[in-house]
């Protein structure tokens, strides 16, 4: 799980992030800041790979992997928990065991990959996960809160850091990163509508480095790293090309944010930059990648995980973890043009 960055109903922002024994969270006392309160951990024992999503109703579901071990000899117990906060600050439900998409075989169970969960304008969750056969299973909670079971979606060859996202209009989508020279991709062609498979996208991408986010109405652009140069590209439906983003020498999935800079509709886009030590951000008008970015490394060396958010003003936040565990926080500065950030501020540590 990399540092996950969510808005809740009334306009605090919440950071997740994972630590020893479970996930560490912080959470703003005003909307807008600047004060935090945190962190707070969240217990979650043997459990690992978490990832959380948010719902239109602001509730966020924290969705791992939990690995029990089995008797001397035999594999580990294995189940995808998930586990639900429904207010800003407030504690989470207990862990909820969702099985896996082999419930007859331990070993089988053994090999499943970490989850991507996504939530639909509905508040249906939906929780999608490499299954022992490298194709990808998914299962699906309703709006009323009822799971139903394992389906298995196909595909071949998929490697962790599955992405999947949302769009406002309620329609999931996910991309597989797999080891020929594709990504596979699933789309809901209607809100609550089944998963279709959609045609495969010619790139070969890095485990681990998939993100997205909604760039315009109902449509999604995906991000990775390319598996050879470790670049970044983007694609969205409907394109007969990828788009280069530069970002060599990154590492990790890009944190990716719709947001205005000056008026104009952005793209700003956050990455842990090896050489550097630092993370580096950019921004391109939305939709509009050939029109250039430039990346400026922001921040203390040692921060990794970036996230991005708007906070509760409107305003850009930049937020990544520090070497010694703490939350560190970029505001995004309103007396000066472009998106220019105000000084790095600490939260908790070591």
């Amino acid at each position: 799980m990399a540092l996950r960055l969510l808005r809740g109903k009334e306009g605090r922002l919440t950071a997740y992030a994972p630590v020893a024994g479970g996930v560490a969270r912080w959470t703003e006392d005003r909307p807008g800041g600047p004060s935090w309160t945190g962190p707070w951990p969240i217990a979650a024992p043997e459990v690992s790979a978490v990832t959380v999503a948010q719902g239109a109703d602001g509730y966020a579901h924290l969705v791992g992997l939990r690995r029990k071990p089995g008797p001397k000899g035999e594999p580990p117990r294995v189940d995808v928990v998930h586990a639900t906060q429904y207010q800003t600050g407030r504690p989470l439900t207990a862990w909820h065991a969702l099985g896996t998409p082999h419930p007859k075989d331990r070993g089988k169970a053994a090999r499943t990959g970490a989850p991507a969960v996504a939530v639909d304008s509905s508040g249906s969750v939906h929780v999608f996960v490499r299954n022992a056969g490298r194709g990808v299973s998914c299962r699906r909670q309703d709006a009323k809160g009822k799971w139903g079971g394992w389906t298995d979606l196909k595909g071949k060859d998929v490697l962790d850091g599955l992405s999947a996202a949302a769009t406002a209009d309620g329609r999931v989508e996910l991309l597989a990163p797999a080891g020929a020279d594709a990504a596979l991709r699933w789309y809901q062609p209607e809100p609550g509508g089944t998963l279709r498979r959609g045609e495969d996208i010619p790139a070969r991408v890095q485990a681990w480095s998939a993100s997205a986010v909604e760039s315009s109405r109902d449509t999604v652009t995906h991000y990775w790293r390319d598996a050879d140069g470790g670049g970044l590209f983007s694609w969205r439906p409907d394109t007969d090309a990828l788009a280069s983003l530069g970002g060599e020498g990154g590492a990790g999935p890009v944190a990716v944010l719709r947001a205005p800079v000056d008026g104009h509709d952005c793209t700003v886009l956050a990455q842990r930059d090896t050489e550097s030590g630092r993370v580096s951000v950019a921004a391109h008008p939305t939709e509009d990648e050939g029109a250039g970015m430039w990346w400026t490394p922001s921040g203390e060396q040692g921060a990794h995980d970036p996230a991005l958010a708007l906070d509760g003003l409107g305003r850009v936040v930049l937020a990544a973890v520090s070497l010694d565990g703490a939350l560190l926080v970029a505001r995004q500065r309103t007396d000066e043009r472009g998106l220019a950030l105000r000084a790095w501020t600490r939260v908790g540590g070591r």
